[in-house]
């Protein structure tokens, strides 16, 4: 059974309490794979596919976010680097969505290298 993901849902995680291996080096945090088991799993694959590209993989700090248009229900993908020393954060990864049942207007996530772990943890902000 699947829980309805919102923005209440969504705010109940904050740190981590367990660490969930996923596919191409990732790691979830307990929001995160709260997203996958809830209906977004797409969004994290989205995430997992983008470490083909070089410039993502070599990234020790991902800022993703999802901003969902609702009335026509695509959306867009994108990963910046999330600024650095001040500047504004560099593009590294966008993908359109034509359809998604995603149903919140914007979601941010994060994906973090972790030497310890030898991963990306991928996390909601709130997590971080």
């Amino acid at each position: 059974m699947t829980t309805a993901l919102t923005k209440a849902e969504l705010a109940q995680f904050y740190g981590t309490s367990k660490y969930y291996r996923y596919t191409f080096g990732l790691v979830l945090t307990d929001g995160a794979a709260f997203l996958v088991k809830n209906g977004a799993g797409w969004l994290v694959d989205v995430i997992a596919s983008a470490r083909l590209d070089p410039k993502v993989r070599r990234e020790p700090f991902e800022a993703w976010s999802l901003q969902v248009d609702l009335k026509t229900n695509a959306a867009v993908v994108t990963c910046t680097d999330g600024g650095k020393e001040g500047r504004e954060p560099v593009t590294l990864f966008a993908q359109d969505i034509p359809y998604t049942d995603f149903p919140l207007e914007s979601i941010e996530l994060y994906a973090i290298s972790d030497e310890g772990l030898g991963a990306k943890v991928v996390m909601l902000t709130s997590e971080y």
